[in-house]
């Protein structure tokens, strides 16, 4: 199939959605989507201000919200059930600590929303969380096809 953006920007597309190659930027866009969601929309204050309590039931349901809804990226690339079963636990563990480690360094340090180490602190939050989709969708890729 070609892309016409006319002349010079022409582009022959090669493959299907069955590639693994789409299915697998498939899943990390999937798992952009998860994230925003269940990070934004999804997350109670009750889920914000106790996250930095280790066990705290407000962390472990943000983090579980995450895990659930990791599971539809297995419609995208469907895994052997003992490494979805992984998957799944291991996004939860992954979330969970990741969170956990920068409320308390949040609180340690005591920035606040206008101190750019705040910032910086939600950044690296964010790159670590995307890290592991990258990990996921890397494990789907290499156990699936």
């Amino acid at each position: 199939m070609t892309i016409s953006l006319g002349g010079k920007l022409d582009y022959e597309l090669e493959g299907n959605v069955t590639d693994p190659t789409w299915a697998v930027l498939a899943v990390l866009l999937y798992l952009q989507v998860k994230h925003f969601i269940c990070d934004y929309p999804l997350q109670t204050t009750y889920q914000v201000v106790n996250k930095g309590t280790y066990g705290h039931p407000g962390g472990i349901v943000h983090a579980a919200t995450h895990a659930v809804f990791t599971i539809p990226a297995f419609l995208l690339i469907t895994p052997p059930l003992a490494v979805g079963i992984a998957i799944v636990v291991g996004e939860f563990v992954i979330h969970y600590h990741i969170d956990w480690l920068k409320q308390r360094i949040m609180a340690r340090m005591g920035w606040k929303s206008v101190d750019s180490e705040f910032w910086w602190g939600i950044g690296a939050d964010q790159f670590l969380h995307y890290a592991s989709y990258l990990a996921i969708a890397t494990i789907l890729w290499r156990t699936s096809f």
